[in-house]
């Protein structure tokens, strides 16, 4: 037996399957736009997501899921993806305004981070616990797309050129790997990525017959969670790059994902059809859960 072949039977033996556990409501419906996106979780267990009543506002949600005002994007704003880099700092994609924007917790002030008025649209975002950046960034009408770079300064450059739909994205457990999605082509491509955050041996890692993808994220196992849009799922694929489980949820239009609630282990998504989140349970804390605890002790 080949090697490769006995480490996925190995993982595949030692993982539990999660094969089509079903989401419950985390929010009441209607409460978003069908724009709804983010989410991201702070310290304390609150949820951050976009589009809360109206675009161009982001929405606190109490773990009991009771949804609230946070604050107003500027003019011409509208939020993506969200990704915390301290305990007190979110970033977002703001996918009008061509920027990275950033958000204090504390203050509710906002204020332009990176800018550049090449970026087609600035997607979704995934950190480093030394505060590098990445951003997606698709060109819906050519079906094309490319992945940028954001230094710990701000600085923006463009890291992974010629792509399709980049879309969803994430950095593995030990840093040394980025997920990159494109959504209409259905394919994952993973890179490695040293600590300067160049990227480089571009390969396949997974890709659907059907569907859509959107967010992604991974637990501390390194396993990533994809979700589906327009199929109503969430799909777990192992580091292996196998499929092991497999989330249905109420909604179908799923379009982003991120890990809080009890030792990590609650996952929720934002759905655009529904305009609400929904939560399900997890075997393992996600990456990002991690991350806050470590900013914690700083």
């Amino acid at each position: 037996m080949h090697l490769p072949h006995f480490s996925i039977l190995l993982y595949l033996l030692t993982t539990t399957f999660i094969a089509h556990a079903q989401t419950r409501p985390f929010t009441a419906g209607g409460e978003f736009t069908n724009n709804c996106e983010g989410p991201a979780v702070d310290a304390k267990g609150n949820v951050y997501a976009v589009n809360f009543a109206r675009d161009g506002t982001v929405a606190k949600i109490s773990k009991k899921g009771k949804t609230s005002f946070f604050i107003t994007l500027p003019k011409g704003s509208t939020g993506n993806g969200i990704r915390f880099i301290d305990k007190n700092t979110f970033l977002i994609a703001d996918f009008t305004g061509h920027n990275l924007l950033k958000a204090d917790v504390n203050t509710q002030e906002v204020q332009v981070w990176a800018h550049d008025s090449t970026m087609y649209q600035p997607n979704d975002l995934a950190v480093t616990k030394s505060g590098h950046v990445y951003c997606s960034d698709p060109n819906w009408k050519e079906n094309t797309g490319r992945v940028w770079h954001i230094t710990p300064q701000g600085e923006t450059r463009i890291a992974a050129p010629d792509m399709g739909t980049t879309n969803g994205i994430e950095v593995s457990p030990d840093e040394s790997k980025l997920y990159v999605n494109e959504s209409v082509q259905r394919k994952i491509w993973v890179f490695d990525r040293n600590q300067n955050g160049d990227l480089s041996n571009k390969r396949l890692f997974y890709e659907f017959n059907d569907g859509g993808m959107d967010g992604m994220r991974c637990d501390i196992m390194g396993n990533l969670y994809v979700t589906r849009h327009g199929l109503g799922q969430v799909a777990i694929i192992s580091p292996a790059g196998v499929q092991i489980g497999n989330i249905l949820t109420i909604g179908k239009k799923v379009s982003n994902i991120c890990f809080g609630g009890k030792k990590g282990k609650t996952a929720y998504i934002t759905l655009q059809d529904h305009g609400n989140l929904e939560r399900f349970k997890v075997k393992h804390p996600g990456r990002e859960w991690a991350m806050m605890k470590d900013f914690q002790s700083k």
